[in-house]
């Protein structure tokens, strides 16, 4: 399966450079995002999946800077007992996964109704 984004997208929106080794890592991950993309909604415009391949990417392999990980809903820290702890709301720091705001591009998620997990 062909990748949605390249390295140059994800690094353009990134604040630090990737390693080389880092660059064979996300051309992988480039991929796997297209598959877990395509299963939500194939039928979507080119320059969303671009966008959410980004965000999925600098998600698993954080941008760089940040004193809080991309998609941390809470977190704390503490001074003299170097402490810190913060909480993942979707997925795990390092994980390739959706966001909900992402499924929301997609057209997945937040409809009126029902269905049942035993009828197919």
């Amino acid at each position: 399966m062909a990748a949605y984004a390249k390295i140059e997208d994800v690094q353009s929106r990134m604040t630090r450079t990737l390693s080389a080794e880092e660059k064979k890592v996300i051309t992988s991950l480039l991929e796997d995002a297209a598959v877990m993309i395509d299963d939500i909604n194939s039928a979507v415009k080119e320059d969303v999946k671009k966008v959410i391949s980004c965000r999925m990417i600098i998600r698993a392999i954080g941008s760089g800077t940040d004193t809080v990980p991309i998609g941390a809903s809470q977190g704390s820290v503490s001074a003299l007992g170097y402490s810190q702890s913060w909480t993942i709301g979707g997925g795990s720091s390092g994980e390739l996964y959706i966001s909900r705001a992402e499924k929301k591009l997609l057209g997945f998620g937040n409809k009126i109704g029902s269905k049942s997990p035993l009828e197919f």
